[in-house]
């Protein structure tokens, strides 16, 4: 009988072929999306001056939970990230509820993303965002990242490796020449601000900085899991922590009336580099959409993957390619899914949902960090390599602030959320009652 921790074996294996930098890619991919390009300017709406060291600050509070999904990484080895810690803490339902929430949100993200991707070339080619157009981006940008993801785990961490060099690069450019043209005066004062808008900025923020908690999710694949997941985990925040903070800087020392922009960086480039820095913006954000996209079907195929390696789905998930040894099924499922919401766009109101699976994701593996701490646990799990200092005071932090969660999520959000951990709970009732009859 497999342990809540061990999966079952398959015919066929997954490849251990990620080393500790392409799950850093895979980390700061997913950190560093579409919303890098438009958030600046919604954040300084609501507290100014005060958005630079927000997102300094938004950075340390993400290392808290970051610092968590190390340690409690660094005890598994097989796929499924916060699904297995959560299970292995808490039993089979939260654990399930932790990987369903997973998935949704990665399909959801998806369908929005690649809608994104549309509109942003159709400033450039107005077709691609209307009728035909945009149907035929939507479908060849999913089914190409769909094909590199079957035929091998290496080729699509080339891809993500390269896609995420190339959002890299237009905001390295972007911050390099804009420093030499940031003015403090174009930042405004450090007034006060009150509760609702301080609440609403940090929700913003922990937004901007959410994607980190799936990488520990392709552990299976990894060639030394519990050594280079905490590695990359890290890297991945100190990383887009640098990037994010000096591009809100740059972005608020440069363009007046910030707050008032709908594409700030686009609009902050254009003033210091002319029409080729909008140009270089609008490029960066398609590539960064698509690298987020590519990551999108990673993980959320082996979020799928693992629930079913698990018992916890139809084995017809957890089939590995005899040829490509993928997950070539949950692939498959994940991008049509995602395909068909995109495509009638009901990612729209699916997007509600999102605040509500980090809170539990967070939570969960913040949870788990300090309950299989526990040395009743200790022949369930394996010791972790990385150990976070301070004993429970981390943990009890990174806590709070996934908990934070909540004051700042509106009610459609939170009842979103409810609604679709309703959904898990009645499909994992179902998976239960069938596996008994």
């Amino acid at each position: 009988m497999n342990s809540p921790t061990q999966p079952r074996q398959q015919e066929q294996t997954l490849i251990r072929a990620l080393g500790r930098w392409d799950l850093t890619a895979i980390g700061i991919n997913q950190v560093i999306g579409g919303a890098i390009f438009l958030m600046p300017s919604q954040v300084a709406a609501q507290i100014g001056a005060w958005s630079v060291p927000a997102f300094l600050l938004a950075g340390a509070a993400s290392l808290l939970v970051a610092l968590c999904f190390a340690e409690v990484g660094s005890r598994f080895e097989g796929t499924g990230g916060p699904y297995l810690f959560t299970r292995a803490a808490f039993g089979r339902f939260v654990g399930f509820e932790v990987g369903f929430m997973q998935w949704f949100t990665r399909v959801a993200s998806h369908s929005s993303i690649v809608n994104g991707i549309a509109l942003a070339l159709g400033f450039y080619w107005p077709a691609a965002s209307l009728g035909a157009g945009r149907a035929t981006v939507i479908i060849g940008l999913t089914l190409f990242l769909t094909v590199v993801n079957v035929i091998g785990i290496r080729q699509s961490a080339w891809v993500v490796n390269i896609l995420t060099i190339g959002k890299l690069v237009p905001l390295g450019i972007f911050i390099l020449v804009g420093f030499f043209y940031a003015q403090s005066a174009n930042m405004g004062s450090f007034g006060l601000i009150t509760w609702e808008q301080g609440a609403t900025a940090a929700l913003l923020l922990i937004f901007v900085y959410g994607g980190y908690d799936v990488v520990p999710v392709p552990a299976g694949e990894a060639s030394d899991p519990r050594r280079h997941i905490p590695f990359a985990l890290i890297m991945t925040i100190a990383t887009v922590t640098v990037v994010m903070t000096l591009t809100q800087w740059v972005a608020a020392g440069t363009l007046p009336n910030l707050a008032a922009s709908r594409t700030p960086l686009a609009d902050a480039s254009f003033l210091f580099m002319g029409s080729a820095g909008a140009l270089l913006i609008g490029v960066g954000s398609v590539i960064s959409m698509t690298g987020n996209n590519a990551g999108q079907i990673l993980t959320g195929s082996r979020m799928l993957f693992a629930l079913a390696e698990n018992r916890q789905l139809p084995v017809w998930f957890g089939r590995v390619h005899s040829r490509f040894r993928t997950p070539a099924n949950a692939i498959l499922f994940s991008s049509t899914v995602a395909l068909v919401l995109a495509l009638t766009g009901s990612f729209v109101k699916l997007a509600v949902v999102s605040a509500v699976a980090r809170l539990v994701t967070y939570t969960g593996a913040s949870a788990s960090t300090l309950i299989l701490r526990n040395p009743r646990f200790e022949n369930a799990v394996k010791r972790p390599t990385f150990v976070i200092p301070f004993g429970p005071v981390v943990p009890v932090l990174a806590i709070l602030v996934s908990i934070a969660i909540l004051f700042g999520a509106t009610r459609e959000q939170i009842l979103g959320g409810s609604l679709a951990l309703a959904a898990g709970a009645a499909l994992f009732s179902l998976n239960h009652w069938t596996r008994r009859v």
